[in-house]
């Protein structure tokens, strides 16, 4: 049968049973849009929490690690050479921390063609003294444009500003806890005792928080320079060196080349943060199952309703049958009408999905802990549309294809002979 013929029918089917029609299709819009709006909704609040980890992070860390020196004296003594040796208590050796040569390897850094950017980074504990109370903390020093430009520092500073370390000397960025806990503010000097005793007066420029509470209660950060100094250290002191790579999931394997290469120790993210990579693929997993299973649920109420339609129209297809039309014709008919109601409800349904994204985008979220965040986060990706629309017509055509089957098989002369 002509195309054209099969689609004229199609289409007077569908008007004439319009109210099923519809209530098919605001399912299959209903479905779409809830898969949207859940789905951007849920992968918002992923992409949240993960940024939380993921913007603080570096993808590589090189650094020298405290370990036991590996030859212990008694291993020098020939009368000892070929036993076994058993030694308890094992002391750490006096090794350097500084990274040798740090200025060198961040050029190489900076000129390899899978590095996005690195920056250097030293991290020191001292005291912060609060009249007759010591409370420990961490020093880190940063370089502040680097430190923005990969870890978005800047987003975190609720009060005074990153670039205030370069431009202010003896400064000082407190975690907002650790403000709170010493009674102090931007503007205001506080004293910091090093672990070798020395004292330093410091400038509080701004306050930083993170998000979590523990973090922001030990953590602060001055320039390298200022570090250095508190250290005692000279200005190539470097602890750390920290790399954001073009692809994140190159870092394991670029890891163990850079520790060979710069002879230091390397550890790449998705090790330092393996419980945290599981954890996202849970929640992300989660929110593909919720989604999915509003469709599937949706594609059922399509297929009842198709099915409904052919018993009441067993004498349109006896008809169709008596006057020449094939069992694949009425198929290929009814099929169609599956298929319609698929795609105009999944076109509407994305609309709407869209609708209650923006709706969901613009509800106010404030919190404390989270000051960069104003309203609930939601995922616009494009992906989701494509799953969405495909999955609108998957459903439908699987919903139509067993009642369609069944119509094709109708036998008309026992439609006939019975009416």
């Amino acid at each position: 049968m002509k195309a054209r013929l099969l689609f004229d029918i199609a289409k007077v089917l569908l008007i004439a049973r319009w109210k099923q029609t519809l209530v098919a299709a605001v399912g299959v819009t209903f479905s779409i849009a809830m898969f949207i709006s859940l789905l951007g909704f849920m992968t918002g609040l992923n992409v949240l929490l993960d940024g939380l980890i993921l913007n603080r992070v570096p993808h590589i860390r090189l650094y020298n690690a405290i370990r036991p020196n590996p030859e212990q004296p008694v291993m020098r003594d020939d009368t000892y050479k070929n036993a076994y040796h058993f030694i308890s208590s094992v002391k750490a050796v006096n090794g350097r921390q500084e990274i040798h040569n740090s200025a060198a390897i961040i050029d190489y850094l900076k000129n390899h063609n899978k590095v996005t950017g690195v920056t250097p980074r030293i991290t020191t504990q001292v005291f912060f003294n609060d009249g007759s109370i010591d409370l420990s903390g961490l020093i880190q020093g940063i370089e502040p444009m680097q430190e923005n430009k990969l870890f978005h520092f800047d987003d975190y500073i609720i009060a005074g500003a990153g670039s205030d370390l370069v431009k202010i000397p003896n400064s000082i960025i407190l975690g907002k806890t650790l403000a709170e806990l010493l009674l102090t503010d931007v503007g205001k000097v506080i004293q910091v005792t090093t672990a070798k005793g020395e004292t330093f007066q410091l400038k509080v420029v701004g306050l930083f928080q993170s998000g979590v509470q523990e973090y922001d209660k030990a953590q602060s950060f001055a320039s390298l320079s200022v570090v250095q100094k508190l250290m005692g250290k000279t200005g190539s002191y470097v602890t750390d060196i920290q790399i954001k790579l073009t692809d994140l999931n190159e870092a394991p394997a670029m890891a163990k080349s850079f520790a060979r290469i710069f002879n230091t120790d390397a550890e790449d993210i998705q090790t330092a943060n393996a419980q945290f990579e599981t954890g996202s693929f849970i929640r992300t997993l989660i929110s593909y199952a919720v989604g999915i299973t509003v469709l599937i649920v949706a594609g059922f109420g399509i297929y009842n309703i198709l099915n409904m339609m052919i018993y009441e129209k067993m004498d349109t297809i006896a008809i169709l049958k008596a006057t020449g039309f094939s069992g694949r014709d009425v198929q290929k008919i009814f099929l169609l009408i599956a298929l319609v109601i698929g795609f105009f409800g999944g076109i509407v349904g994305l609309l709407v999905g869209f609708g209650l994204s923006l709706v969901i985008d613009q509800i106010p979220f404030v919190t404390p802990s989270l000051p960069t965040i104003k309203t609930y986060p939601v995922n616009y990706d494009p992906w989701f549309y494509g799953i969405g629309i495909v999955f609108s017509l998957v459903t439908t055509f699987m919903a139509g294809w067993f009642p369609s089957r069944k119509a094709s098989k109708v036998d008309p002369v026992v439609i006939i002979r019975g009416k």
